[in-house]
């Protein structure tokens, strides 16, 4: 069974799930693992599905993009490349005045502790900005990291958090 990963993105409207959910379905894909947001108006979704061929997919979806207003990607995937979580479930919140590099400081300290990072929105409401991510950890990491994050934190003016995740809020 073919595994794809699509992406659709363009200026938010009423009814861009239920166009792409309804072409994918009429040939033959199976939403599997998805993500839709909007973004300052702009609609972004992220999907893996199985069934069809990336070139099935991408003829059924080509009719959606074609006056322009939307953007739609098809890439083959293979079957294995989900892993299974490796470490332990945190939650992460970062909150204060925006600035530049706040994503790029709290995630590198992240990746050097061997943290992965399984989920990450951010929000700017005015000048407060608001990043939250679920993260696997590796095993008894989390308290030498808390306080890297914080020393990174002080130095960037914001606020950080990371708490074990209650795997029934997963």
């Amino acid at each position: 069974m073919n595994e794809l990963a699509i992406t659709v993105i363009g200026q938010d409207r009423p009814g861009i799930v239920a166009d792409v959910a309804e072409v994918l379905a009429g040939v033959g894909a199976n939403l599997t693992d998805s993500t839709m947001t909007r973004l300052r108006g702009h609609f972004a979704m992220t999907l893996v599905c199985t069934g069809p061929s990336a070139a099935e997919a991408e003829a059924a979806l080509a009719p959606l993009a074609a006056d322009g207003r939307l953007l739609a990607t098809v890439r083959a995937v293979s079957g294995d490349s989900a892993r299974a979580a490796v470490g332990e479930p945190y939650l992460m919140a970062v909150h204060g005045a925006d600035r530049l590099g706040i994503v790029a400081a709290v995630t590198r300290v992240l990746a050097e502790a061997g943290g992965n990072v399984t989920d990450l929105t951010t929000r700017l409401t005015g000048p407060l900005y608001v990043l939250v991510a679920e993260v696997d950890l590796p095993p008894g990491t989390a308290g030498t990291l808390s306080q890297r994050l914080n020393e990174v934190a002080a130095g960037l003016g914001v606020v950080v958090t990371l708490r074990p995740a209650e795997s029934d809020l997963l």
